[in-house]
């Protein structure tokens, strides 16, 4: 899966608001992508463009290759069954007056995967395994007001792996479930990703949980519809270089006082800048605290990369970046 420059604007009354601005993000068989930033940054929106579920204004996504846009509809069933989206929210995305069972034997009869109720009865129970749902005969019978919030995930990462998917798009699938359950579901997450060599991207506004999923995998930082910062997961959280990054480090609660400090954003302001009324050049600059007058409120900056698979967004740490370079040749 590749996103190649993609934005969306969404037209409003008040004006456009330009949710995601030139993305672009690969994820392959296995890999994690974890998107991080804060509500409203456009993390969901470009998870809806790479699933498919919404066209970008500009820019394409691409599927083995091949433009989803352009794709016959034999090539589009197919991507639509490749990709698979685990929602946020496991009671709204799962049929109340339906029974676990009829929520995964009916991806499986539609698509041919099972010919008879006792073929979808023995796959539906071997997805429950799958996912730590034992025993699964208790549960198949069963209605979503009758589970709690972390079964109900489970039961939705479950109905998302019906069609043996190569990519999922998980939406912030552990923010509302309680502390002790979401590291069972982050568990069984990592284990399907590592047994079924699945790719996934994993939405989270919790750089904690982007630490312990995305071991192995990246991060793309996201701040008003831009990706600011990009590198492999332990880097971003251990040596963050975009100010932004700190920032969001910076809140994260931790039992160690004096480590809190290492991150001190030391933010300018702590106001989000409105969406239909971008400040000029860096979006960041009136909260950054590296901010200089010049560029930072004239031109907006690229991603750059700064170290070897590192990519940052900032005039600042870019031109120190380029400095340090240039002294040690």
């Amino acid at each position: 899966m590749a996103l190649r420059n993609v934005s969306q604007v969404f037209h409003t009354k008040r004006g456009d608001v330009p949710a995601v601005r030139d993305v672009t993000l690969t994820v392959g068989a296995g890999d994690v992508l974890c998107l991080v930033g804060e509500s409203g940054c456009g993390k969901t929106t470009t998870a809806r463009m790479a699933a498919g579920l919404a066209r970008p204004t500009s820019g394409s996504v691409e599927f083995e290759g091949e433009d989803v846009d352009t794709m016959d509809s034999r090539r589009r069933h197919e991507f639509r069954r490749a990709v698979q989206f685990v929602h946020q929210d496991p009671y709204a995305s799962l049929n109340p007056i339906r029974s676990i069972f009829g929520t995964l034997s009916s991806p499986l009869r539609r698509h041919g995967l099972a010919k008879n109720r006792a073929e979808a009865w023995e796959q539906a129970k071997a997805l429950l395994e799958r996912v730590d749902l034992t025993p699964a005969e208790n549960f198949l019978p069963k209605y979503p007001h009758q589970l709690s919030g972390g079964q109900r995930q489970r039961v939705a990462v479950a109905r998302s792996l019906t069609l043996n998917p190569r990519l999922m798009i998980a939406d912030e699938a552990t923010s509302m479930l309680d502390v002790s359950i979401r590291v069972g579901v982050l568990r069984t997450l990592t284990r399907l990703r590592t047994e079924l060599d699945v790719g996934f991207i994993f939405i989270t506004h919790d750089l904690a949980i982007a630490r312990y999923f995305g071991t192995g995998g990246k991060i793309a930082v996201m701040y008003l519809g831009r990706v600011v910062e990009y590198g492999d997961a332990h880097e971003v959280i251990d040596n963050p270089q975009h100010p932004y990054t700190k920032a969001l480090l910076a809140a994260v609660p931790d039992i160690d006082p004096d480590q809190r400090h290492t991150h001190d954003p030391g933010l300018r302001s702590v106001d989000i800048p409105s969406l239909t009324a971008l400040p000029s050049g860096c979006s960041f600059h009136p909260r950054c605290p590296l901010y200089r007058e010049g560029d930072c409120d004239t031109v907006p900056p690229q991603l750059a990369e700064v170290s070897p698979g590192r990519e940052v967004s900032c005039h600042v740490v870019a031109g120190d970046a380029a400095e340090r370079d240039g002294a040690a040749r």
